[in-house]
């Protein structure tokens, strides 16, 4: 099928809800919504679209392909196929202990940030806080100071769009550093293909680790579980503050009982969108530098976090050495066996998704084009069980949520 432009792809669920397509558009002519079942998602605002594709173009949610790391060197063989290409593999901490303590796991991607607007003369910190008109949403923000970073830390697992502002880093006066998930990673790096206005703006790109992004219902009932109404929140704090953190969300000065960092995130879980599901993604492999939590072990009570940094690109190993060498981080080399026994979930989800597409695409609804990941042999490392569940799981939930009529179209007025 080919996509008129971005609602078209929402209308399948392909979308990821990066944010892209409201900043690429060259006529302002698309709107990002908070659907709460499903998460952020573009609508028109109006329905003569000149067709111009930038939207489709730069959606990651529709194609993602690793063509940038085609012919790259010193990448590591035995992880290219199933974790993408890494250079090198630490494990560490901020040095900051504030940082390190209200990080989400070992403070270490807001650290490299900090260390680049103070040390590498970056402008700004490109990222996701929490929306202060509705503390249980998402806002993008561009962060100049510690005290900015300080007071964002943390993750937030509900659905976030930082390439709709993307805007910001094109006009600042110098380059600015980019977190994001995985996808958001994506969209950056096809957003600055086609700008080159932005391009030139970009001085590092530092991905975190992801399972998938629940909808603002996951978090709206989790709150309803803790006998909280939403309009009481103040804030809402998803983990951090100690490894991995706790749930917890403060209402008239004072905080709700907290969920273990496990309780909290089985519970969210549940209301990630599907497209989450076909992502073979989960460690920003197109980022510069990534960081996700070193699950490799059990965490001891009142353990200080860690963090497992995977460097990608030869602009991601001057940066952490200049953070290493300046103090701003703590890291060890680790072992490649530390990403597989730390991150075991995310390297089953990626090989499931073969089947996954294979079972859509039998029932003839588009799939996302999904280049340089190995699926087919990622996949075959399955056992029979596992195949079975990922082919026919998928066409049972196909069936039971009608996923082969697209959704209904929407006009933004």
């Amino acid at each position: 099928m080919r996509f008129k432009n971005a609602q078209h792809i929402a209308q399948w669920r392909l979308c990821v809800g990066c944010g892209a397509c409201a900043y690429i558009c060259p006529e302002n002519r698309i709107v990002l919504t908070d659907r709460v079942a499903d998460g952020i998602r573009p609508a028109l605002k109006a329905p003569d679209c000149d067709g111009c594709d930038h939207c489709v173009k730069v959606c990651p949610g529709y194609t993602t392909a690793h063509q940038r790391h085609a012919g790259s060197s010193g990448i590591m063989d035995e992880l290219r196929e199933s974790w993408g290409p890494i250079l090198e593999i630490w494990e560490g901490h901020a040095v900051d202990p504030d940082i390190r303590y209200r990080g989400s796991s070992g403070g270490v991607a807001s650290a490299l940030a900090l260390y680049c607007i103070e040390r590498e003369n970056m402008h700004g910190l490109l990222h996701i806080a929490a929306d202060p008109a509705i503390p249980y949403s998402n806002k993008t923000v561009l962060s100049r100071t510690r005290a900015e970073i300080l007071s964002r830390t943390g993750s937030r697992y509900a659905p976030a769009s930082p390439c709709d502002s993307l805007s910001h880093i094109e006009a600042a006066p110098n380059v600015c550093a980019f977190i994001g998930k995985p996808c958001d990673v994506v969209a950056l790096q096809k957003a600055r293909s086609l700008r080159s206005g932005l391009d030139k703006k970009i001085g590092i790109a530092i991905g975190i680790f992801c399972a998938g992004t629940p909808s603002t219902t996951g978090t709206l009932e989790l709150l309803k579980k803790q006998g909280v109404h939403p309009d009481d929140v103040q804030m809402v704090r998803y983990r951090g503050e100690g490894w991995p953190g706790t749930f917890k969300a403060k209402i008239k000065g004072k905080y709700s009982r907290e969920l273990s960092y496990s309780v909290a995130w089985g519970f969210l879980q549940k209301y990630r969108p599907y497209r989450c599901h076909l992502c073979p993604d989960g460690t920003s492999e197109f980022a510069d530098i990534s960081c996700g939590d070193p699950w490799y072990r059990n965490i001891e009570e009142g353990e200080q976090g860690l963090s497992l940094v995977l460097v990608r690109t030869e602009k991601g190993r001057e940066i952490l050495s200049g953070a290493l060498e300046a103090g701003y981080v703590a890291l060890e080399r680790a072992h490649p066996e530390k990403l597989f026994d730390s991150q075991r979930n995310l390297f089953l989800k990626r090989s499931a998704v073969w089947g996954r597409l294979l079972a859509m695409k039998t029932f003839g609804i588009p799939t996302p084009r999904l280049e340089g990941f190995s699926l087919f042999r990622n996949w075959m490392k399955l056992s029979l069980r596992d195949k079975l569940r990922s082919t026919a799981g998928t066409a049972r939930r196909i069936i039971r949520r009608k996923y082969y009529k697209p959704v209904r179209s929407e006009v933004s007025h």
